[in-house]
């Protein structure tokens, strides 16, 4: 119980120092990430002219997508996924050479 919770207030300073950035005129924004053992925050500029939080817990292999709005400051949760099962594919929508072909032509004797 006290591990989760010092992970609550370790998050939430992670997502405060991510969220340093909007104070900041737009010229001087940058993406920014911060990592620790416990979690990464990456923190960046939509196309849209949001800005976007994705927090990525890499012990449960979970990833929260925030969508900050600049003018009013509100937070919202735009997508929560558990990935551990997204890492184990070998291939997905991705263009030929596939990751198997490959291996066969490294396989293949001269």
């Amino acid at each position: 119980m006290r591990a989760a919770a010092g992970g609550v207030v370790l998050g939430l300073g992670l997502l405060a120092l991510a969220a340093v950035g909007f104070s900041q005129p737009q010229a001087q924004r940058s993406d920014r990430a911060v990592v620790s053992a416990e979690l990464v925050v990456l923190n960046h500029a939509t196309a849209e002219g949001h800005q976007q939080i994705t927090l990525v817990d890499p012990r449960q292999r979970v990833l929260a997508v925030y969508q900050v709005d600049r003018a009013s400051g509100a937070l919202s949760l735009k997508s929560v996924r558990n990935v551990q099962w997204d890492l184990l594919i070998e291939s997905f929508n991705s263009e030929k050479p596939t990751p198997r072909e490959v291996h066969a032509l490294t396989q293949q004797r001269p």
